[in-house]
């Protein structure tokens, strides 16, 4: 049985404050909660002080996004070495905001990825298409050559430390939300594809998370689907109650 992830990433959102005061808020309302993995991603400034705020608690940090060398004359960047030295678990990588405002492209998503599970951080890969991609009926072939570029060398014994995030774009932030079908039909095809490119056992064995919109009133729904192992939460991670009633999705 694949473990559900629910990972909270807060975006440009909280001062180190008001990070430190959200899990301090979060905490008790998902303590006993052990059939969950998870996950909060604040800022790179607050990492290490919710690190700390986080200690003895069954949640995990990741940071937004770094760097693929482990150090060097690399201005502004932030290795992955680093952000373990912060406390952290766990990097999404290739969010499609990385993508669209940043330049972030498969090839560089793929020397991340592999920069992060080298550096012993689970990397939460992140895949979807645009909304007139998806009405040119090309969603799949977008997805395909996502993960085939992002994954590309990345052998199948390691895809352990790696988590698929399939984030359509026309559904982050808007209010839009894939129904359960479509999302399930997506996942679905992912998993095929991590079969063909790295085998069965380890296509079975990848979380694969939904991102888009996700709230406590569509998460049930989207967790019953087969393939749909968690869910990468924007908006309503940002607020304890909200966020833990999508981590206690089962209660």
């Amino acid at each position: 049985m694949r473990k559900p992830v629910i990972a909270g990433n807060w975006k440009l959102f909280k001062s180190i404050a008001e990070s430190i005061a959200l899990v301090d808020g979060l905490k008790p309302l998902v303590e006993k909660n052990r059939d969950v993995e998870i996950v909060v991603a604040p800022v790179f400034t607050a990492l290490n002080r919710v690190s700390e705020a986080l200690k003895g608690s069954n949640i995990n940090l990741a940071a937004q996004d770094c760097f693929w060398e482990e150090e060097g004359a690399f201005t502004g960047e932030v290795a992955p070495k680093l952000l373990k030295d912060a406390g952290c678990s766990h990097v999404i990588i290739g969010h499609s905001e990385r993508r669209q405002y940043f330049g972030e492209t498969d090839a560089t998503v793929n020397k991340k990825a592999k920069a992060a599970i080298s550096a012993g951080l689970t990397a939460i890969v992140c895949v979807g298409e645009t909304l007139e991609e998806r009405e040119s009926g090309r969603t799949f072939s977008v997805i395909e050559t996502q993960i085939q570029g992002s994954l590309d060398g990345i052998p199948a014994e390691t895809l352990a430390n790696v988590i698929i995030a399939y984030e359509p774009v026309w559904a982050i932030g808007t209010g839009k939300t894939a129904s359960d079908d479509q999302a399930q039909e997506v996942h679905s095809f992912i998993r095929g594809l991590l079969s063909r490119l790295s085998g069965v056992t380890a296509a079975e064995n990848v979380r694969i998370l939904y991102g888009g919109s996700v709230k406590p009133d569509n998460v049930k729904g989207l967790m019953g689907q087969s393939d749909i192992d968690g869910a990468l939460v924007g908006g309503a991670s940002l607020k304890a109650d909200s966020f833990a009633a999508i981590v206690n999705f089962n209660a």
